[in-house]
């Protein structure tokens, strides 16, 4: 297997700043973004729907637990048809309040470290939120300590870092953004979209004996999303710290 372990001394990252006119309009704009409330946020919304419907394709087993990181507005859940529990990881709790899914979450954590050790997911997965993680690797690895035996980490994520990704949201939410705000949407990219295909790649490797991967686009280069089906998971932690 390739060598992917030189991906760890890059982590946990630092964030950078955004400049007081970014910070002005960041809650709104976030809001929105993740509501799909433009043109061009609704249409990438229904772009999405690719990296769901893979994500909810993926049945470890009926009535299997699922655990989901970065859950937000809890759009993910109606995708998933079977389960006997389904618990959320997600720091924003404005994003999930009042959503018409909420009655079907059984347990909600700010962070995945607070989820019991003993508690154990036949599913755990994430739609376009491992891309943001300072400390992935340390995420990736408590998911896995918590899939139970046999369980699958299944999560999707844009394919940041490749060329047709960054042509995509120019072209869409990019130019939105700038006729809306006049600031530049690459800047703010940079600050949300802090981990790129390449090096999740990589974790997911490092992490799992079993990957399977499928991509929204020509190539794992020139693709728009990427859907990831992990399984085996090696227990490497002493390798994270």
């Amino acid at each position: 297997m390739k060598n992917y372990y030189y991906i760890l001394d890059r982590f946990p990252k630092t964030r950078p700043k955004l400049p007081p006119e970014y910070l002005k309009i960041y809650d709104e704009f976030y809001q929105n973004n993740r509501k799909g409330k433009s043109i061009a946020t609704a249409m990438s919304s229904r772009l999405e729907k690719w990296m769901h419907k893979k994500v909810g394709s993926c049945l470890v087993k009926e009535n299997q637990k699922i655990l989901e990181i970065g859950a937000g507005t809890l759009n993910h859940l109606p995708f998933e048809a079977k389960f006997l529990t389904y618990d959320i990881v997600e720091p924003f709790k404005d994003l999930y309040k009042g959503s018409k899914n909420i009655s079907r979450v059984n347990e909600k954590y700010h962070d995945i470290s607070e989820v019991p050790s003993s508690k154990k997911y036949d599913k755990i997965v994430s739609i376009a939120a491992f891309e943001h993680i300072v400390n992935l690797p340390e995420v990736i690895a408590s998911a896995g300590s918590l899939l139970s035996q046999g369980g699958k980490l299944c999560f999707a994520i844009p394919s940041e870092g490749t060329p047709l990704w960054r042509l995509a949201y120019l072209l869409t939410t990019g130019l939105e953004f700038r006729y809306k705000y006049r600031l530049n949407y690459t800047k703010l990219m940079k600050y949300e979209h802090i981990n790129n295909v390449f090096e999740i790649n990589a974790l997911a490797k490092i992490l799992f004996k079993d990957v399977k991967r499928q991509c929204f686009g020509l190539s794992n280069y020139l693709s728009f999303y990427q859907y990831y089906e992990c399984a085996g998971y090696q227990g490497l932690i002493n390798n994270l710290k």
